[in-house]
């Protein structure tokens, strides 16, 4: 188990290290842990599998997938993260591992996901644009991501998904009706502490990051930041 946590942190470090002075993408994070599932527990967007691998049992957490219990599951791109609280399982991890699902697992875990979020099976949405200087529109940010890089905005929009407590931010999906499905530039994420729920219309203003990668198979060319939800 020690050794396993060990490689973990090289690998953060490497991440770390790599976020400030890029190398190639084959450099990112490639720690590969492999272990049978000893119990799973799904909550909000994620899955969590306790896992016995070679070095000991290790908590993971996974984007919510079908993973039974007595499986043999392979997790890629591991990160480690220390003390991580989930709201909707009410527990705080000492030690868990946040990475993507390979091998077959993966395509069930795509499916899965798409089941449950489909463009086909979402309203027709249509949100009066934010009122000021800098308020946009979703279509607008992704169109002028590169001027709108590091800045920020006002956005108007309905929650069509929304995701408490992952990597210790909430994760909301916005549509306001603009864009197109085609290049997903009709729905956009924002990351906030503040709680809403889908079906809402809400006023953020927040910070446009592009070619944002936070490990773990989570990499957004355009995503919106310390979003804080207006009154």
């Amino acid at each position: 188990m020690k050794a396993l946590l060990a490689i973990c942190l090289i690998v953060v470090s490497t991440f770390v290290g790599a976020a400030q002075n890029p190398a190639p993408a084959e450099h990112a994070s490639a720690v590969v842990v492999t272990g049978k599932v000893l119990e799973v527990k799904n909550a909000a967007s994620y899955t969590y599998l306790r896992l016995k691998t070679k070095d000991g049992e290790v908590w993971a957490a996974v984007m919510q997938a079908q993973v039974k219990k007595g499986a043999t599951v392979t997790l890629e791109n591991v990160m480690v993260m220390d003390n991580f609280e989930s709201k909707a399982l009410k527990k705080t991890f000492k030690t868990i591992l946040f990475g993507s699902l390979g091998g077959a697992a993966a395509s069930t875990a795509v499916g899965h996901a798409m089941a449950k979020y489909s463009p086909e099976k979402m309203e027709v949405i249509k949100v009066p644009k934010a009122v000021g200087d800098n308020a946009y529109t979703v279509a607008e940010i992704f169109g002028k991501s590169a001027s709108l890089k590091d800045k920020t905005i006002l956005l108007r929009a309905k929650v069509v998904k929304y995701n408490p407590g992952i990597m210790g931010k909430n994760w909301i999906h916005l549509r306001d009706g603009t864009g197109s499905d085609a290049d997903n530039s009709n729905d956009i994420i924002a990351t906030s502490l503040n709680e809403t729920k889908p079906g809402d219309v809400v006023t953020i203003k927040g910070m446009v990051r592009t070619d944002k990668d936070f490990g773990a198979g989570y990499a957004y060319k355009v995503i919106i930041e310390e979003a804080v939800l207006q009154k």
